[in-house]
C-alpha cells in the first residue's frame, strides 16, 4: 500500500550522476518555466489561503513562494560559483531559520519578480555553458561533492517539488 507524503508531492528528490543533453535541456525547461508555473500556481489566492501551511507543521503557501526566492538566489550563486572557481564551497542555510524572517511574511509580489529574474539569468547561463562545465565540482557544506549536473538536477526539481505543495493544496481545499 502507498501513502502519500504531502512533504514530497512529486517523489524525493534522486540524483542520477552525469546528465544527457536531452535530461539537461529537460532541466533548463522546467528551470524556464518555474516562475510562470509558480505565479500561476498563486493566482486568485487571498490572504487567507496565503497563510496556509501547505501541510500540519509545514510552511504557509506565502514562506513557500519565499523560500523559492532565497532558494533561487542561493541556486544562482552556488551554479556560477561551481563554473567559476576550482571546486568551490557552497555554504549550506537554514531554511527554516529564514521562513521566520519578517520577509517571509510580506506580500509575495517582490519574491515572484525575483524568481521570475533569477531563473531567467540563470537559465541563459547555463544553456551557454560548454558541455565540459557540467562535469565541474563544487562542496556543499551540508551535502558534500556535488557537480553542476547535480545542481541543475536539484533545482529543477526544487521548482516543481514547492509548486506542486501548492497546487496539491489548492486542489485539495477547492481553491
Amino acid at each position: 500500500m502507498t501513502t502519500h507524503d504531502p512533504r514530497f508531492p512529486i517523489g524525493r528528490l534522486q540524483l542520477t550522476g552525469r546528465l544527457t543533453q536531452d535530461q539537461r535541456r529537460a532541466a533548463f525547461a522546467a528551470m524556464a518555466a518555474l516562475p510562470n508555473e509558480l505565479a500561476d500556481a498563486v493566482r486568485g489566492l487571498g490572504e487567507t489561503e496565503l497563510d496556509t501551511p501547505y501541510r500540519p507543521g509545514g510552511w504557509s503557501l506565502r514562506q513557500v513562494v519565499h523560500h523559492l526566492a532565497d532558494s533561487h538566489v542561493h541556486a544562482y550563486c552556488r551554479h556560477k560559483l561551481t563554473l567559476g572557481e576550482d571546486r568551490p564551497t557552497i555554504q549550506a542555510y537554514d531554511e527554516n531559520a529564514w521562513s521566520r524572517f519578517a520577509d517571509a511574511r510580506a506580500p509575495i509580489g517582490g519574491s515572484l519578480l525575483l524568481v521570475q529574474q533569477i531563473q531567467a539569468r540563470l537559465v541563459e547561463c547555463l544553456r551557454a555553458a560548454p558541455e565540459a562545465a557540467f562535469a565541474r565540482r563544487c562542496v556543499h557544506t551540508a551535502d558534500g561533492e556535488k557537480t553542476l549536473d547535480d545542481l541543475v538536477a536539484t533545482y529543477a526539481w526544487h521548482g516543481r517539488h514547492h509548486v506542486a505543495h501548492i497546487t496539491t493544496l489548492r486542489a485539495a481545499k477547492g481553491w
